[in-house]
């Protein structure tokens, strides 16, 4: 905690370096926390004039790979001027003498990130299915892109990315072990024996999903965000990461910080609306979708035991994550399950 009180981010050498590379800026700052704990902090910083967005690293524990400034920088300042909408970015500093991490800067985009049914419900079943429609949309044109043509032909390695992805997470969910979990080990070994062959290559976001979208008032889709996982691979884990958020919404409801149930909102399109839309703007095959399903969901089994990790040791900032660990157990037995569909 800074001395401002705002973990994770001194204001003054913030402002310092502000100064240099967004000049507009100045030195005179104030800031809130947006969010935290769970992933990359993230605040908004105002000089009183103008607003911006600043993201970091979490504190303490950090997964190799994970929570890369620079990665999350790139693909966003790759994709300004495509359809995809995405935040302004600024400025990218890889000094850890600043704040003790790198960070970047980007622009502050007006937008709801909705999570919950109950946010939704006020605005009606057509407004709903609109929002939801855009959210497809949107994730299949980021698909189309052409990812030499922006400048991230070599922003991932598509060959045997599915097979890299199945080992990566069990390497993700060894550096967060605190408790034997037989059913991602199970998961795992069926993942690895029943990889299909990938779809074209293309830029995955890696975290897609309904409150990673600022949506304007017009229910338009204004800024995908967070995408510190993004990479260059076989899109349609994005597609299965979209679909299971609405599997473990249904099944665990808004109790959880890790399971938006926005999904079962009046109007809000059916996992088969979401994949006939997404199959309307795509020719990629989506008949082993089932391995893609339990890949997902062993993904975010890993991404949910790191933060059940780091709150166990006390790494983790604001309230909401004593049960975040039993998130876990529903999602192995969800991947297990989906592995037995074909599509």
């Amino acid at each position: 905690m800074t001395e401002d009180g705002l973990p994770g981010l001194d204001l003054a050498r913030l402002g310092k370096w502000l100064a240099e590379s967004v000049p507009e800026a100045g030195e005179n700052l104030s800031a809130r926390v947006l969010a935290g704990g769970r992933s990359n902090l993230t605040y908004e910083v105002t000089n009183g004039a103008s607003t911006w967005i600043v993201r970091r690293p979490p504190l303490g524990h950090v997964l190799a790979t994970a929570h890369d400034m620079a990665r999350e920088f790139r693909v966003m300042s790759a994709l300004q001027d495509t359809a995809v909408p995405v935040p302004r970015t600024y400025a990218l500093c890889t000094d850890d003498t600043v704040l003790g991490a790198p960070f970047y800067v980007m622009e502050r985009v007006t937008g709801t990130p909705y999570r919950n049914a109950v946010e939704l419900e006020p605005l009606g079943p057509e407004r709903t299915r609109v929002i939801s429609t855009g959210l497809v949309d949107t994730l299949a044109t980021l698909h189309e892109v052409d990812a030499a043509a922006v400048g991230l032909a070599d922003f991932g390695r598509p060959e045997g990315f599915l097979t890299r992805q199945v080992s990566r997470w069990k390497r993700q969910l060894d550096a967060s072990y605190c408790r034997d979990l037989p059913a991602a080990d199970e998961l795992h070994a069926k993942l690895a024996a029943h990889v299909p062959p990938q779809s074209a290559a293309g830029i995955a976001h890696g975290d897609y999903r309904l409150d990673n979208v600022l949506v304007d008032e017009q229910d338009r889709p204004a800024a995908v965000i967070d995408w510190e996982m993004a990479t260059l691979g076989d899109p349609l884990t994005d597609l299965a990461l979209l679909v299971l958020y609405q599997r473990i919404g249904t099944l665990l409801g808004g109790s959880s910080a890790l399971s938006p149930d926005a999904s079962s909102a009046p109007g809000f399109l059916t996992e088969d609306e979401i994949l006939q839309r997404y199959a309307s703007r795509s020719d990629r095959d989506l008949s082993r979708f089932g391995f893609y399903l339990g890949l997902a969901a062993y993904k975010l089994a890993a991404v949910v035991e790191g933060i059940h990790y780091r709150h166990l040791h006390g790494q983790t900032v604001g309230s909401g994550f004593e049960h975040v660990g039993e998130t876990v157990h529903p999602l192995l037995d969800t991947g297990l399950a989906a592995l037995k569909e074909h599509r």
